[in-house]
């Protein structure tokens, strides 16, 4: 009896100190992994950021591909049984038939199959920007099309589009965090470790970028910048107008943080060991408020997602031949395509679930770092 007991105790000592020898990134896993829905959202924002990088090889068809006979074409259905009822090894798609010319209507051609071609060779790129190949995910042979989420009014694919855009409407808002935060932490923790006339100083410059509204920043950006600039260098032109206006509110919350935090054990032990105050803000304070940074950072980015989208949707963000998530949104805005062509909302279904997976992953960050969530 007295041995049970004695090994009883001993190992909870075990799991006592094992419990203290996780660090607070460890202790934080651990409950994050009792929040499926949060994990679930991060692999599948892991998966679509793979996605994205990767567009070249996974899109059909290239961003200038079109075809003018196919305009307005439905989604493409891709079968393993044919008309006939018999089974085929290999996936295969119908070509388009166009059934009424005056209403756009296409049907299935059903008189050949066309099978679909994996890892084949097709047309040269460059994959992630520098990378020279010619592989693609899969493709079909003409005259048929892999229209999957159908075409446009260019005939364009869908697909291929929402492929491509998936890189302006999900990279703007790694750029605005990673611009944003490095700012909005730095000056909010020298704001709130000095104080007066540096505090003073800073939050008055938060407030006057404060009055400026985002929205007509923009406007005013968008007749400034030339016809002319590509895509990419008015995707960082939108980029640095919501960091500028982003930066305060952060800082403004870190300030507060930090003038909580200063006056700690720690803190005063690190200041009187010699430290330099750079230093003690650097090393000590500011990752205090790691945990407040990440839900912070995980409920901005859909923000800025958001914000681009709505932007490009009233053509101010990224122009034409380059594509962004709002832009094709653009395209369904008349009842004609609500009634007639539904496919050409898939970009708006594609930002709600970005938007979702990202606020439900930020929940679950949010309960997996509140230390009260964690003690009980």
């Amino acid at each position: 009896m007295v041995h049970d007991l004695v090994a009883a105790r001993a190992a909870e000592l075990r799991q006592l100190e094992a419990a203290r020898a996780r660090t607070p990134l460890q202790l934080a896993w651990r409950q994050l992994r009792r929040y499926k829905l949060a994990l679930i959202s991060g692999v599948a924002l892991a998966v679509i950021y793979v996605i994205m990088l990767f567009a070249e090889f996974v899109a059909p068809y290239g961003l200038d591909f079109t075809d003018r006979r196919l305009f307005y074409a439905p989604p493409a259905g891709v079968h393993l049984i044919d008309a006939q009822g018999r089974w085929h090894a290999r996936p295969f798609v119908y070509a388009y038939r166009l059934v009424d010319p005056g209403l756009r209507l296409y049907g299935p051609d059903t008189s050949r199959t066309y099978d679909l071609h994996f890892f084949a060779r097709g047309s040269r790129y460059r994959l992630l920007g520098f990378v020279p190949a010619d592989v693609h995910l899969m493709e079909v042979d003409a005259p048929a099309r892999l229209f999957v989420f159908g075409s446009d009014q260019f005939g364009r694919d869908l697909l291929s589009r929402m492929l491509y855009g998936s890189r302006v409407s999900l990279l703007i808002g790694i750029i605005v965090v990673l611009i944003t935060f490095p700012i909005g932490l730095v000056l909010g923790g020298i704001a709130g470790f000095y104080g007066g006339i540096i505090d003073n100083v800073i939050m008055r410059s938060v407030e006057v970028l404060a009055a400026f509204p985002t929205f007509y920043l923009l406007l005013t950006l968008a007749t400034v910048l030339p016809a002319t600039l590509s895509s990419a260098a008015r995707l960082f032109m939108i980029a640095a107008v919501f960091s500028l206006v982003g930066w305060g509110g952060l800082a403004r919350i870190i300030r507060g943080l930090v003038l909580s935090i200063r006056e700690l054990e720690f803190v005063l032990a690190a200041r009187a060991s010699g430290l330099s105050d750079l230093r003690v803000i650097i090393r000590h304070i500011l990752p205090s408020t790691t945990s407040y940074v990440i839900v912070a950072a995980t409920l901005t980015i859909p923000g800025v997602i958001l914000g681009e989208s709505g932007l490009s949707y009233l053509g101010i963000g990224v122009q034409e031949p380059s594509t962004s998530w709002g832009l094709l949104l653009a395209q369904a805005q008349s009842v004609e395509v609500f009634t007639q062509f539904p496919w050409l909302l898939l970009p708006g279904l594609a930002i709600v679930l970005v938007i979702l997976f990202y606020n439900f992953l930020g929940d679950g960050v949010r309960d997996a770092l509140d230390p009260r969530q964690r003690s009980t």
